[in-house]
């Protein structure tokens, strides 16, 4: 079977290296380039990381990003001219960049998911049935945790099961969002749809959706215990995305959740 030749973006970066790591193990990769925004001194894997471009991009037939908004669109304008697939593991885009991302996907195969775990994208394929299933009888609002280190929040995962509930109420999303609290021990249930983040010690990722009556509440949740699930997850998506056609997918398709 002939290898596919992979690009790891953001290659300094925890979910970056982590990638590397998963990679190198996986005989069906060939990891072929390793890319940066900035000048890297130093070999990683016995490579050395290259500052993004297309040279960068040249033999690569897919590329793997977990880096920030503003570096995976760059990417994409490049990807996109040289017909590249991409999967997208970075967080954190406003509305603007969902849409310039929509627009690259009529050019090229993505694949865009808030959480690559197959684990985390049941719980969202759960939540939509939840919502469904509860109505407006209930409130809802979503509680995650993560390391000290991450810097966006609510979470990406965070978001897409916020959007499952939008979706299981067949509401526009972004008109349910509702506030967004860092380190509060207790937030409150609305009309819409709130948000806590805890940013704390080396927690991989905790998620919970809950849903409350007043009178009964139901919770949904989700905890990693290691980060190579999001990374094999990555590299799945992948494999999968050699096959398609231009468009924009999540693991929902890859997990062909109806």
């Amino acid at each position: 079977m002939k290898k596919i030749n992979l690009t790891i973006t953001g290659c300094m970066g925890r979910m970056g290296q982590q990638l590397v790591k998963s990679a190198n193990k996986n005989k069906i990769f060939k990891l072929v380039s390793l890319t940066e925004n900035r000048k890297i001194n130093k070999k990683i894997s016995g490579m050395k990381p290259e500052i993004n471009s297309p040279a960068a991009f040249e033999k690569t037939n897919v590329i793997i990003d977990f880096t920030v908004p503003d570096c995976t669109l760059e990417i994409l304008k490049m990807a996109a001219k040289q017909k590249k697939r991409v999967v997208i593991g970075t967080t954190g885009f406003t509305k603007k960049q969902e849409i310039l991302i929509k627009n690259f996907s009529k050019k090229i195969p993505i694949l865009k998911a808030g959480n690559m775990s197959l684990g985390v994208n049941l719980l969202m394929y759960l939540t939509e049935i939840t919502s469904k299933s509860l109505g407006n009888n209930f409130l809802s609002k979503v509680h995650e945790v993560h390391h000290k280190h991450k810097i966006d929040y609510p979470s990406g995962t965070a978001l897409m099961l916020g959007r499952g509930i939008a979706n299981g109420k067949n509401k526009n999303f972004y008109r349910l969002i509702g506030k967004k609290y860092l380190n509060k021990k207790t937030f409150p249930y609305s009309q819409k749809i709130n948000f806590n983040s805890i940013r704390k010690g080396e927690v991989i990722g905790e998620h919970e959706v809950r849903f409350s009556s007043g009178k009964e509440i139901l919770r949904l949740n989700h905890e990693s215990f290691d980060r190579a699930l999001y990374s094999e997850g990555a590299l799945t998506a992948a494999t999968w995305l050699m096959s398609k056609k231009a468009g924009l997918y999540s693991m929902r398709d890859l997990l062909n959740f109806k």
